[in-house]
């Protein structure tokens, strides 16, 4: 078995075994293009056809071309599309324009993701997370619980051997199934090249800059890169010393910053 197909299986397996445990659940889609992989991978663990709602939290402060992407292979793809915002936080003035990353990214995406838990009581989420994404994500599990206050005690994480994967007997809030962790970024786009799955224009240079990871629109900025194909993206990722997240201003605002909202909830 070549190193992507086992990647892919190792994937599929653990959604598989998540929906087998936890049958109210969701995908969260962020339409970059790690969730948009694992978008993929859950069509093809359950035969092109989703069982489960696909969520998309949204802070309003998206790029267009998402949106579109979004609406596009939501109607393409017959998704159980949800889109969740966090509609006080926006009736009080919270933006960008105003307020810090840290508030944004909070108000925006952590408590709007809490309510929509609460409100459809999903005890499960799907989240497209790898671990050499970000110094935090490496001390995640494949299966991650949260508290009843929905924060993530990353210190008090369970122990998972080879394929065995714990669903905890303790009380917990909800579960976060991460089946992307073992990826690396080349891996993802490699797997995207092979399986020629759609991907936001946004990640493809143009007047000799690229966004290597979308966010909002206000606090993500571009790469200088001339990659207008994937094997020139994979080509620069394999020589660049960038960080992937360099340009999301939430990663850099304050020390620590995305290790504070991930504790409280951030995705």
């Amino acid at each position: 078995m070549d190193y992507l197909s086992k990647l892919e299986n190792e994937s599929i397996y653990i959604i598989r075994e998540a929906y087998f445990k936890f049958k109210n659940m969701a995908l969260l889609w962020s339409i970059g293009k790690d969730s948009t992989t694992l978008l993929w991978l859950c069509r093809k663990a359950f035969f092109d056809k989703i069982p489960f709602p696909v969520m998309h939290i949204d802070t309003t402060y998206k790029f267009e071309e998402m949106y579109k992407f979004r609406d596009k292979y939501a109607k393409e793809y017959n998704l159980n599309l949800i889109v969740e915002k966090n509609e006080e936080a926006l009736a009080n003035g919270i933006s960008y324009e105003t307020h810090d990353a840290f508030t944004c990214c909070h108000e925006l995406k952590t408590i709007a993701l809490i309510k929509a838990i609460k409100k459809y009581g999903f005890n499960a989420l799907f989240v497209g997370i790898r671990r050499d994404e970000h110094g935090i994500r490496a001390k995640e599990r494949y299966f991650s619980p949260r508290n009843e206050s929905f924060e993530w005690e990353y210190e008090n994480q369970p122990i998972e051997l080879w394929d065995h994967y714990q669903k905890n007997t303790e009380v917990f809030e909800h579960m976060r199934v991460h089946p992307l962790l073992h990826w690396t970024e080349v891996d993802i786009w490699e797997y995207i090249k092979r399986e020629n799955i759609p991907i936001n224009k946004l990640y493809f240079a143009k007047n000799g800059k690229r966004y290597r990871s979308l966010g909002c629109k206000p606090i993500t900025t571009p790469m200088i890169s001339k990659a207008v194909t994937i094997d020139e993206i994979i080509n620069e990722i394999k020589t660049s010393k960038i960080a992937e997240r360099s340009g999301r201003k939430q990663d850099k605002e304050h020390a620590n910053m995305m290790q504070k909202l991930r504790s409280l909830g951030y995705m």
